[in-house]
């Protein structure tokens, strides 16, 4: 049987993390307010031709839109009704505020045994703070280590603290079904909490740990790495490149190349220590030989011995040939499909109050 998910979670983490599963196959219903619907409906421009926002239309595809307004009594008995013949409800309402309305995750929780219920907040259940990705990055760590070194705190050019909690919601969602198909599923594990905030902060990764292990708080180095040189931006004569450094055979294979003999024959830059030791002796000499060549006369070069770079490509260069659509996005990063265009305010709305989940038989 296909996963069947309500959608009650609006902007930008939610709809990532139901869009994913609607990629993987799941039916999923968005139910919005009516007459707005859900905000990115408005956040532009740009809209396309019929008046949809880019920004609803690149995370919403492969759902079908109820518009149901949550305080009117036939309105919520159609969403109960919905939740009560699903599988997942996934939402990113404030602590309490679903329950005031008559939707109590608890009892619907209790009321259905095979339910799984999960919450999107920005800083956790018991925060009533909303949660917005930019005070998030700034918060969490992001901003204080990118950009310039010598400039102002910079938040990363995506909401990536909205997309990667969305992630990290359908990954735990997907835990509970597989949980649940096998039998072992807990109550406590139906209840699922993703926030912002710890999905920003488990993404440090590497550069938390550099902290916890050093005790040494961390810095914004532009586009240089803390613990690898050479792993940078440099400038060709035409455009610039990256140029990622990662191991020392790399590092041997790209001074040599690069035509660099003395820097490939230097025992102090044969081990990455060295190399940060040296940093701005390493970084000074790749700078002045990079800039006397095309950006693609060096990835060539750098290609051809197996050292990782890459040309910095515009968002429209990036999307060339990749199949993705000005309706419905980028393709699906997962093994999914496209099925479905992003939906029209209330576009199923009569199937759904008429049919139930049948609306999305064929």
């Amino acid at each position: 049987m296909k996963l069947k998910l309500v959608d009650l979670s609006r902007v930008l983490a939610g709809p990532v993390c139901s869009m994913m599963l609607g990629d993987l196959g799941a039916d999923v219903i968005k139910v919005e307010r009516p007459g707005e619907g859900d905000e990115t409906r408005g956040w532009g421009p740009p809209f396309n031709a019929d008046g949809e926002s880019a920004y609803f239309l690149a995370i919403n595809r492969n759902k079908k839109s109820l518009a149901a307004d949550l305080s009117d009594q036939t309105d919520r008995a159609t969403v109960l009704g919905l939740i009560r013949g699903a599988d997942v409800v996934l939402e990113n309402f404030l602590s309490g505020a679903l329950a005031r309305l008559g939707l109590n995750p608890e009892r619907l929780l209790e009321e259905n045994p095979a339910l799984i219920w999960c919450t999107i907040s920005g800083f956790g259940p018991d925060s009533l703070r909303p949660g917005y990705d930019f005070v998030i990055q700034a918060e969490c760590g992001w901003m204080a280590i990118t950009g310039e070194r010598d400039g102002s705190p910079m938040k990363a050019g995506v909401a990536l603290a909205d997309v990667i909690a969305g992630k990290d919601a359908a990954i735990a969602i997907l835990a509970a079904l597989a949980e649940r198909g096998a039998g072992t599923l807990t109550g406590t594990k139906r209840r699922i909490n993703i926030s912002l905030a710890d999905s920003a902060r488990a993404a440090l990764v590497n550069v938390a740990q550099n902290v916890l292990v050093s005790g040494r708080n961390a810095h914004r180095w532009g586009n240089a790495h803390p613990n690898l040189v050479p792993y940078q931006l440099f400038d060709a004569a035409d455009r610039p490149l990256v140029i990622a450094v990662g191991s020392d055979g790399q590092w041997r294979a790209c001074a040599t190349v690069l035509g660099l003999n003395d820097l490939a024959a230097d025992q102090a830059l044969t081990t990455n220590a060295g190399r940060l030791k040296n940093r701005d002796r390493v970084v000074a000499a790749l700078a002045e030989r990079v800039r006397e060549m095309s950006a693609q006369y060096w990835v060539d070069r750098l290609q051809s011995v197996s050292v990782p770079c890459g040309l910095v490509r515009t968002v429209a260069e990036t999307l060339e040939a990749t199949g993705a659509d000005p309706l419905t996005g980028v393709r699906p990063s997962v093994p999914g499909s496209v099925r479905m265009p992003p939906p029209k305010l209330d576009e199923h709305g009569d199937a759904i109050r008429t049919l139930g989940w049948r609306a999305f038989l064929p």
